[in-house]
């Protein structure tokens, strides 16, 4: 039997709305919610917001085969640091998540670590290569529920347009719920080479440079196979105005589209690679800071459904290369809560939102997680300090890499405690396991 946990004197933001009350955590379980509870453990949370647990659908973990870089125990851990209680895995790993072998690896090693539940995706084609789908259904089986290549967008309109159908068939396998696509969204033939945002910033540095194009080409296609075969199509780290308008426009016409953000690109333009730092290279990449504008609103009129992290950590005898020659990533578990909370003007209930049930629900997971704080849930709870300031270092996060582009940075924004299943994995900004 686990301690039962007694959260008091906070205010407690769910879907439901914003209230005053004591929570009671006993066997995994919301126990009680109301007032003057007490428990084996208590967690005075005065000024602090409980909300159900964060979660992230974009988050590089490297194992199996990267795992000087990061593996699924330690980018847990990071994650529940962050306030998650559940991350979707990317599938760019070595070997790639495309088989039921490695589906079982990945959730073997996260049972182990036993800190959030981390959920694989799965590859849509073998490899990645964009040649020949992957197993789908055996893998849906499994219980995966969104496939992306992510790192690469999937080339081939043919290929994609038989994903799209070949996943729509397979709601049967999934307790009706509809598979999803996640698209990087990149035409190689126009980001080849490129390391940052073609723009003025490129021009002066004198570095090859990405166009917006290279992303708004791929999310108008995939739009458009989205519309032909009424299939989901979830758009990736969203980086420019155009991406916006886009998805703003085929979700007035009713179409399947969901689309996230990652903070990196709400809180940093192009500008930031004029020091050749390897630490601002990422795909894709920042853009201008009419893009950050516009990735603001995005996030604020529902446009954009999810805050999402892409955390990308990287050994730091490649991220410590020359700009050119660096792979592009940052991190990003830790830092997101503070960052959405200190750059975005929304209220703490709609960045809990962001951050909370909208993304469970594009992940299927919505049954555990992002629910209402009410007697008789799965207790997966974040307790945050809204106004709690401190600064940001790599060194002293849970990750086994440090590449941060937030470095000295002071945010506002606390984890406080992270519970997951009812244990309590973070207490007072410390991980306990």
């Amino acid at each position: 039997m686990t301690q039962s946990i007694a959260i008091i004197g906070a205010q407690l933001v769910d879907e439901t709305g914003v209230r005053e009350a004591d929570v009671l955590i006993a066997d995994g379980r919301i126990a009680k919610v109301g007032s003057d509870l007490t428990g084996d453990i208590t967690l005075v949370a005065d000024g602090c917001v409980v909300a159900p647990g964060f979660v992230d659908l974009h988050a590089h973990l490297r194992e199996p085969g990267h795992e000087e870089a990061e593996t699924i125990e330690t980018g847990a851990r990071g994650a529940a640091l962050g306030g998650y209680t559940a991350v979707i895995a990317m599938p760019n790993t070595s070997p790639t998540i495309d088989s039921a072998a490695v589906v079982r690896q990945v959730l073997e090693l996260a049972a182990l670590a036993n800190l959030c539940d981390v959920y694989p995706s799965a590859a849509i084609t073998v490899g990645r290569a964009g040649q020949q789908l992957a197993p789908m259904a055996e893998l849906v089986r499994l219980g995966v529920r969104i496939f992306t290549d992510d790192g690469a967008g999937v080339q081939d309109e043919r290929i994609m347009r038989s994903a799209l159908e070949y996943a729509g068939g397979l709601t049967h396998l999934a307790n009706g719920f509809p598979i999803v696509l996640a698209q990087h969204c990149e035409i190689e033939s126009l980001s080849r080479g490129a390391l940052m945002h073609e723009g003025d910033w490129s021009s002066r540095l004198g570095i090859p440079g990405q166009p917006a194009e290279a992303e708004e080409l791929m999310i108008m296609r995939d739009i458009a196979l989205a519309r032909l075969t009424g299939s989901r199509v979830h758009f990736q780290h969203v980086s420019t105005a155009g991406g916006v308008a886009m998805v703003r426009a085929a979700k007035e016409a009713g179409l399947a589209v969901t689309a996230e953000a990652t903070t990196h690109h709400f809180t940093l333009d192009h500008s930031a690679c004029a020091g050749f730092d390897p630490v601002f290279k990422v795909h894709p990449p920042l853009r201008t800071a009419a893009d950050v504008r516009a990735i603001k609103d995005g996030l604020a009129d529902g446009t954009i459904d999810v805050i999402a992290t892409d955390h990308a950590p990287h050994a730091s005898h490649a991220k410590d290369d020359t700009f050119a020659d660096a792979p592009p990533g940052m991190l990003g578990l830790e830092t997101a809560f503070a960052l959405a909370n200190t750059e975005l003007d929304l209220p703490i209930e709609e960045i809990v939102a962001l951050m909370s049930w909208r993304p469970a629900r594009i992940a299927g997971i919505g049954d555990r997680h992002g629910r209402p704080i009410v007697a008789g849930e799965i207790a997966n709870l974040v307790v945050v300090d809204p106004d709690g300031i401190w600064t940001v270092s790599g060194s002293a996060m849970a990750s086994r890499r440090t590449n941060t582009p937030y470095e000295g940075r002071e945010l506002r924004g606390i984890v406080r405690h992270t519970i997951y299943n009812g244990d309590l994995v973070v207490q007072e900004g410390s991980a306990t396991r």
